[in-house]
């Protein structure tokens, strides 16, 4: 089903400051790159967009996939709504069409939606990028995979990152996450095991089409390291 690389991604160890240094090497000819962050639900794609985007300040900024989500009541109209998050719940035209902006940006200042996790919905026109921010950076479940649209929007990437984290570590943070939104617990696990999990599994079978696979360190960083970051 996934056209795949020649031979697999390398595989990495890194620490985020090490990340943050990959992504500063995109932007040494000044040029306008896309940075994609993938992997299954809960493999820390949040985490690592945060730190890179406090590593890189106002070079970077971070477009989530996730501002794509159809509202509540069109996925009820659907009947999709017990299955959120599934790769046919999403504005995928929507999200390649902003993609092509940004990669054909020269002026002026494009707007993205982001989404609320505390409303479940997506809000328009909430994150500004400038036509002098080199990087952008786009994080989601999907980036890589090839039904439903999705296969559009790996050629606008300049590189995609897969991460990768132990799928007890995954089932853990995801159950953490909706409680932290107010879930119930059996709620919140049941999300987890029904619809997270299956997508999860599907996410996994187009890791081959990253241009690498990291598993995040939380080795210390050196004094140095932390003085350039």
């Amino acid at each position: 089903m996934f056209s795949t690389r020649p031979t697999p991604p390398p595989i990495a160890e890194a620490t985020l400051h090490e990340l943050a240094e990959r992504a500063r090497l995109l932007l040494s000819d000044g040029r306008r790159r896309i940075l994609g962050v993938t992997g299954t639900p809960g493999a820390g794609k949040s985490t690592v967009t945060a730190a890179l985007l406090q590593a890189l300040g106002d070079r970077a900024v971070v477009v989530g996939m996730d501002g794509f989500h159809f509202a509540n009541a069109e996925l009820v109209r659907l009947g999709r709504r017990d299955r959120k998050g599934a790769p046919d719940t999403f504005d995928v035209d929507g999200y390649v069409a902003l993609l092509r902006r940004l990669s054909t940006q020269t002026a002026g200042t494009i707007y993205a939606p982001v989404f609320d996790r505390e409303l479940e919905e997506s809000i328009g026109s909430a994150v500004p990028v400038r036509a002098d921010v080199p990087l952008v950076i786009t994080e989601g479940n999907y980036l890589l995979h090839d039904e439903h649209g999705w296969d559009a929007v790996r050629p606008l990437l300049d590189e995609v990152w897969y991460l990768d984290v132990d799928a007890d570590e995954r089932r853990r943070r995801l159950v953490a996450r909706r409680l932290g939104h107010g879930h119930p617990a059996d709620e919140a696990t049941a999300w987890v095991r029904d619809v997270d999990e299956p997508n999860a599994r599907l996410v996994e079978t187009a890791r081959d089409r990253a241009d690498l696979v990291v598993r995040v360190s939380s080795r210390p960083t050196s004094p140095s390291e932390g003085d350039h970051a």
